[in-house]
This record gives C-alpha cells, structure tokens and sequence, in this order.
C-alpha cells in the first residue's frame, strides 16, 4: 500500500494561528491507507503539532464534544433526577406471592436467566447454591456485550469449579432481549439479569432479584436439596427488612449512586450515604457474626453481593475511594466469612466481575484497560481464617446445611 506524504513549514503567530506551508509533495510507502483511525489521528496531531500540546481551542471543542456525548450515555444508561443523582428503573417483572403455581410445577420448568458481573443476579446464584436447586432450576449465564446487551455465547473451557458465560440453554436465543420477546405479546423494555422464565408457558416470571431469592427461598422447597435451610425465617423478618431498607440504598444502590452521579452535588451525597453505613456496619459486625445475629439470612446475601465486588471495582471505578474494604476488619472479615461457606465461593468469578464492569461501561472507562485485581481479593486472601465462628452464641455452622 501507498500513501501521499506532505512536508510542510509551521508558522505560529502570536494570536495562535497555524499557518502551513507545503513544500514537497511525494509517495511514500511507509503509511498505509488501511492504518487503523487511532495511528492516522497520531499521524496528522504530529504533524501539525509535533510534540507540543495542541491549542487551547482544540482542548476545549474535544472537552465540550465528549461531556455532551458523556451526558448523552449516561443519560441512556443511568437515568437521573434533576439533580443529577441515579434514579435505578423499577423492574417490570414482580413474582404473585399470593400464587401457588410454581411450586406445583415439575422440576426443570423453571430456568434462571443471570450474568456474572451483576451484583442482582449474584443473590439468585447464591440462593440457589445454598438451598440446592442446581439440578432442579437450570440457568444460562449471559455475558455483557459492547451493545448494551446480555448476550450468550459458546466460551471454550470449562472449570467446574467456577460458572463461566455460555449458550442459552433454555430457548436457544443469542441475547436475552430475544428471550423477554418470546412471551406472550413481545416485550421491548429493558431486558435485565436476573430473570426467572416459565419454559412450558414462555412466560417471564420474575425479573426483581429481592422477589426471585424470596422465592427460592420458601417458595420452591419441594424441589430443593437443603429445604430446611431457612434464610427468612419469620422470627428475624423484621430485622432482616430494617437491614435490606438501609443496604439497599445505601450500599447496594449506593455504589451505583455514585458511579452514575452526574453532578458533584448527587455524588457527594451518594458518597457519604455509603461510607456513613459501611462505618455502621463495620461497628455492628464487631459484635455480631451476621447482621441478625447468628443466622445467616437474605440480608446477609445481598449484602455480600456488593461487598466482594468493592475492592476490585466499586472503589475504583465508581469512586468509592474513601475507604477500601480491606480497611474495614470486620465488614472484610464478614465478607471472608460469607465466601468460605460451601458453595458461595464457586459463584464469585472475578475475571467475569471485573470484565463486565471495566471493559463494558465505556461511559466510565473509555479506554477499557482492566487495572489488576487486589491482593486483598486474590483467593488466598480470601480463604485466610475469619475467626468469626467465635462471635456465635451457638453452634451454627452453616456446613451442617449445605451438602
């Protein structure tokens, strides 16, 4: 290949004008018309430039175009209210507890839609470890495509000790958005992770993560292996749901209050609403092997969710960087504790975590490096004794429930 390559002379006036005076023109055969857009941009700044920093106009047109296009995407992925603070869409889906149907149905009628990086669909993987559902609800594990959509696709390798993406197992479909629009009368909203689906009648279940773990939970015992494991039992119900109503938006929704600010005045709220409750927590769980005392409950699950996804991405990438969560001993060794429990650790894959945040929101990360994860989150930090069974005032070792 050829290209036509210009010498020229640069003259810079005073007033920051750039004269330029070609004086040869010739074929060269070192630039190549096929060369890829960031080479040819470097190319031509070079040569109007060379090594000095291009004028201040040039500076503030590029500052100008990307905060519009930033507030134009972000505006698409993170909807706001008038002040700039991320206001998360409501799920369209919600589970009828007043129903019996589902736990009527046959084994294998239910399948569980759900991605790795996504704290929501983390609960359900969970749940569904502990109360031993693998077998009877089969799930399909959808990666984030650059689009913005859940896509499926056929990932070689296998750990079978780790979940990895794959194939839609349940309908065959490559994005999720192709699922939601197979139930009866289509759907054109927002296609999210997790998602309970309805194989015989094709019919979306649930799509509210809080609602499909409560399922799991209750619900559904006749299909599980560990029935007798209760994470919501009636005596604890209201504090595990005086703790879900201050994790929620504090902490679970609070990262993401403050990654997807879109003013100072929201992300400083945002900020302080999350490390004033990791504080408090932190206090509490001095004391307190769980939240609510020595049984593990949905609270503790949906804290952990976000926990473990702290260091390695909220504090970096959402600018959560008051503290890190190593900082905290207790709220770090709480999280330890929760990730030993048998089956919990199989669904934690940081590789999946930490592509699906830093490669995937280009608004946050436009480069899409992917920094290297903390020590504090390699699996032999993680596997460090806790010491926490010492905090319990009985024996409940949750190994006697999990087979």
């Amino acid at each position: 290949m050829i290209s036509f390559h210009t010498s020229v002379h640069l003259t810079i006036s005073r007033n920051s004008k750039i004269k330029i005076k070609p004086s040869s023109c010739r074929v060269s055969p070192r630039m190549s018309v096929q060369q890829n857009p960031s080479s040819i941009l470097s190319n031509i700044t070079t040569l109007l430039w060379g090594q000095s920093i291009p004028p201040q106009l040039l500076i503030s047109t590029a500052r100008f175009a990307w905060t519009s296009t930033w507030r134009l995407m972000m505006s698409q992925l993170a909807p706001s209210d008038p002040s700039g603070g991320y206001t998360r869409p409501a799920s369209q889906f919600r589970a009828n507890f007043n129903s019996s149907q589902y736990s009527l149905k046959k084994s294998g009628s239910l399948h569980l839609y759900v991605s790795l990086p996504c704290p929501w669909a983390h609960r359900t993987l969970i749940v569904r470890a502990l109360k031993g559902f693998e077998e009877a609800i089969p799930i399909s594990i959808a990666s984030p495509g650059t689009d913005g959509l859940w896509e499926f696709k056929n990932i070689h390798g296998h750990n079978e000790n780790k979940l990895i993406p794959g194939l839609d197992n349940a309908n065959g479909c490559k994005t999720l958005k192709e699922v939601y629009r197979l139930r009866r009368g289509g759907y054109d909203g927002r296609s999210t992770v997790p998602m309970l689906w309805d194989v015989n009648d094709k019919e979306v279940v649930c799509n509210e993560s809080y609602d499909i773990i409560m399922m799991l939970n209750s619900d559904l015992n006749v299909f599980a292996q560990n029935p007798q494991l209760d994470l919501y039992p009636p005596s604890l119900k209201g504090k595990i749901e005086d703790w879900n109503s201050i994790i929620y938006r504090n902490v679970n929704n609070g990262v993401y209050r403050c990654g997807f600010a879109q003013s100072q005045e929201a992300y400083d709220t945002a900020v302080n609403d999350l490390f004033d409750t990791l504080e408090m927590l932190n206090d509490h769980l001095l004391c307190s092997r769980y939240l609510c005392g020595d049984t593990l409950t949905l609270a503790d699950v949906c804290l952990f969710t976000t926990l473990v996804r702290f260091d390695p991405v909220y504090n970096v990438l959402f600018k959560c960087t008051k503290k890190k969560l190593v900082e905290y001993p207790n709220l770090h060794g709480y999280m330890r504790d929760i990730y030993q429990i048998p089956k919990v650790a199989e669904t934690c894959n940081f590789a999946e975590i930490m592509d699906g945040y830093y490669r995937i929101l280009f608004p946050l990360n436009p480069g899409g490096i992917r920094p290297i994860i903390p020590l504090g989150c390699a699996q032999e930090a993680l596997l460090e004794p806790h010491h926490r069974e010492s905090l319990s005032s009985a024996n409940n070792d949750m190994n006697a429930y999990i087979s």
